[in-house]
């Protein structure tokens, strides 16, 4: 199943405007830079790494109005390093992306 959301699709559409190529483009940039923080979460031992990654991500996720993405962001900076059900549900997230 593919993520759908109106305020990201929006947000494609005003970036590219009627170029889907770029639309494309844009989209997997996204879902690479989401999954690159995903990987610092990952791989996040300490608090302030796993912050710092958790701020990244909510950043990406704002950036194209990804709602439910900026929300687990947000969950994943007031929870513990290494929460595995937060990483599950980010994955997931960023899998339906694709």
């Amino acid at each position: 199943m593919a993520y759908h959301s109106i305020a990201f699709d929006a947000a494609l559409a005003s970036a590219a405007g009627d170029d889907l190529a770029l639309r494309s483009e844009l989209r997997a940039a996204f879902v690479e830079s989401a999954a690159r923080q995903l990987d610092l979460l990952r791989r996040s031992r300490c608090d302030a790494n796993w912050e710092v990654a958790a701020e990244r991500l909510h950043a990406v996720a704002a950036s194209f109005h990804a709602a439910e993405l900026m929300g687990l962001a947000a969950e994943a900076r007031s929870g513990v390093p290494g929460e595995p059900g937060v990483i599950r549900r980010i994955d997931a997230f960023i899998a339906a992306l694709g």
